[in-house]
């Protein structure tokens, strides 16, 4: 056998693994967490002096905060670091490093402390952050940078120097361009009613009849049919209600690979066209192919709120239903605030856009609050600015989930003075930005830090040459 796994080895040039010298692993015990902090005392109060007596804080004693810790395969302690939400209460997609400490013996072991920097960026992007920093000692700063931190500033901690450095999450710029910034070129020489560029839903020339249609990812029709024919319905009366427009009817086109299937997928249409009051005018159904599905919705109204109608200077706007939860299979990408309401709090959602009295408007899509808001910002040959901390999140929702999420209800709006119109009992309302000069979309921090969502265009569609109506 020995000889067999040899030749093995030689032929296809694989060589065994060398054992692992450490393995970093959250803190699941409290002894991993008596001995990080046996460590961080060590470190910080007998070795460097930093503190006196003890380096406890209230970051230790927050629930939501999580230690990393190297160990050796037998379990000896090399080093922890811990990372936490930056603010006390709640989380708003900021997270925060700190008290990162090496033992002396195993500093000379190769990338103890890079590793476990390594995990903790790691481990903040997928608890849904936005934001990660940390404020190090300044002869660590080195390290931070060639690991690809980037320094903010320089400050005074316990009278010694400090970096404060940022650890870049391109998360919404990532998202965009996977769903949205192909669309530029793609549509060139397809040409939308003046004005209305990249909106939700066309404007029939002649007419006060709009049109919007949206496909449903063959892979989600295949999961759930019934829910794909649910969200079918949801995203298409969205795209009317973004416009100000009252629905009238909806076209339907099904795919199924036979008829049971097919009757799936038409009874989350059913319950949805009977829930929101819009009939289902006819459609097109193909069996014996691969699952697909899409919706047309039609919709009136003689002023149509454009996507891109916004102007530098005008106030930014997320109106929500915070209601529901994670849909069951997709929790972090969908949002499910429409399966739990009554059919008049359904119907009542159209009058949001109306009441209020927007210069611009778009329904928060695949692109999340932070694209579509780019996709508002573009349309207005504008940049927004987001102030986070303003920004309506349901409390069971991680922040950074819930900006980049499909929410079942979720209209982002400009406006250059607030309506006084009641708008529905179902959604919150806040004014949570700016629309300013340039491309993209920043995020203005409670501490004043203004980190980049957004560098440039999402759609590359170019404005819609409202912004000056």
């Amino acid at each position: 056998m020995t000889i067999v796994d040899l030749d093995r080895g030689i032929l296809t040039g694989t060589r065994p693994s060398p054992a692992p010298t450490f393995l970093v692993s959250p803190a699941e015990s409290r002894a991993d967490l008596d001995d990080y902090r046996a460590l961080r005392h060590a470190v910080f109060v007998e070795e460097q002096g930093i503190f006196a007596g003890s380096d406890h804080d209230r970051v230790d004693d927050d629930p939501r905060t999580v230690v990393l810790v190297a160990r050796t395969p037998d379990g000896a302690l090399l080093g922890g670091v811990r990372i936490a939400p930056a603010v006390e209460g709640r989380d708003i997609g900021w997270w925060s490093g700190s008290r990162l400490a090496v033992s002396p013996a195993a500093r000379t072991h190769a990338g103890i402390g890079a590793a476990l920097i390594r995990a903790a960026c790691a481990l903040a992007e997928a608890s849904g952050a936005l934001r990660f920093d940390a404020t190090i000692q300044s002869q660590n700063e080195s390290l931070f940078v060639r690991l690809g931190w980037r320094t903010l500033s320089t400050v005074e901690v316990h009278g010694r120097p400090h970096v404060h450095m940022l650890w870049p999450i391109d998360r919404v710029e990532r998202l965009a361009r996977s769903t949205k910034a192909a669309l530029g070129a793609l549509l060139d020489g397809l040409d939308a009613p003046a004005g209305y560029v990249g909106d939700d839903a066309a404007p029939v020339p002649g007419s006060d009849v709009l049109a919007a249609c949206d496909a449903i990812l063959p892979s989600m029709v295949e999961r759930d049919p019934e829910w794909a024919g649910w969200c079918a319905v949801l995203v298409n009366l969205n795209d009317i209600s973004a416009m100000g427009a009252s629905p009238v009817g909806l076209l339907d086109a099904v795919g199924a690979r036979d008829a049971s299937f097919a009757r799936r997928i038409f009874r989350g249409l059913r319950a949805a066209s009977e829930a929101w009051g819009v009939p289902v005018l006819g459609g097109h159904t193909q069996l014996g192919v691969p699952a697909s599905l899409s919706v047309t919705a039609l919709g009136r109204t003689d002023r149509p709120v454009a996507g891109g109608g916004g102007s530098p200077g005008e106030s930014l706007r997320l109106t929500a239903d915070l209601g529901g939860g994670w849909r069951p299979g997709y929790t972090g990408s969908q949002w499910d605030s429409s399966s739990h309401r009554r059919s008049d709090e359904l119907r009542a959602l159209n009058d949001v856009v109306p009441a209020l009295r927007p210069t611009a408007a778009k329904d928060v899509s695949m692109t999340g609050i932070i694209g579509t808001t780019g996709m508002l910002a573009e349309a207005s040959g504008c940049k927004a600015v987001l102030d986070v901390d303003d920004i309506l999140v349901p409390p069971t929702a991680a922040a950074g989930d819930w900006l980049t999420c499909f929410p079942g209800f979720a209209m982002v709006s400009a406006e250059r003075t607030p309506s006084r119109t009641p708008l529905p009992a179902s959604v919150d309302t806040a004014v949570c930005g700016r629309l300013t000069t340039g491309q993209g979309v920043d995020l203005r921090w409670p501490d004043g830090i203004v980190t980049s969502a957004i560098a440039g265009t999402v759609t590359g569609l170019g404005s819609s040459g409202r912004a000056s109506a």
